[in-house]
């Protein structure tokens, strides 16, 4: 999957460049394609039914020898594996807290991992989506949050979700920073040259 193409990632970078020029604030945004690979999920699930439903099917019927119980029961792991391999059959096996828990966990090492939490003042910006989890999150340093409530910020990412489920990422990114930079060029406005961080969208690809 393409997350982006080289010319929508200079977009983004140019909106961002744009909005710093008018801010204290740092701006980082970070595109993955997915928080995991939920692989043990579908796994769990076949290793449940295989032996559940084998087990029910002969406690009721009594068909079945300790032999061809075993059998029957590799035998559905092995398919139902085979089938839940499929993403639009696994996708739905994976509950929508984990998705989102996954996702979470993903932002907060990304505000970690792009020094963040260094920024002179603290105000440093993440924002960050999961396109598979079809899941947005803005997170803010302190220096931010002194000066803008997590409210603001919600209604942003609402938008923003709505647009990155019905796949257009891009115009969700140049919205949300522009809408962003409003409220940051009202709060935090620039007050020295800075650029601590690259303002260049930070692609995390799906694990092979």
């Amino acid at each position: 999957m393409t997350l982006l193409t080289d010319s929508e990632q200079q977009q983004v970078a140019a909106a961002i460049t744009e909005v710093e020029r008018e801010t204290d604030a740092e701006l980082v945004t970070v595109l993955a394609a997915a928080s995991d690979d939920y692989s043990y999920i579908p796994l769990l699930w076949a290793g449940v039914i295989a032996l559940l439903v084998p087990g029910a099917i002969n406690y009721f019927t009594g068909s079945l020898g300790a032999d061809w119980l075993l059998v029957v029961q590799w035998v559905t792991f092995i398919l139902l594996c085979l089938l839940f391999r499929f993403p639009d059959v696994g996708h739905h096996l994976v509950p929508k807290a984990v998705r989102f828990w996954r996702a979470s966990n993903m932002a907060r090492r990304q505000f970690l991992e792009q020094d963040l939490h260094h920024t002179q003042g603290g105000v440093g910006m993440l924002i960050f989506v999961s396109e598979a989890e079809h899941y947005v999150e803005i997170l803010v340093d302190q220096g931010i949050a002194d000066k803008v409530s997590d409210g603001v910020w919600e209604e942003i990412v609402g938008t923003f979700t709505n647009q990155v489920r019905s796949g257009d990422t891009l115009a969700g990114f140049l919205g949300c920073i522009e809408s962003c930079g409003q409220h940051l060029r009202e709060q935090l406005p620039a007050t020295r040259e800075k650029n601590e961080l690259p303002n260049h969208l930070v692609l995390i690809p799906k694990r092979s």
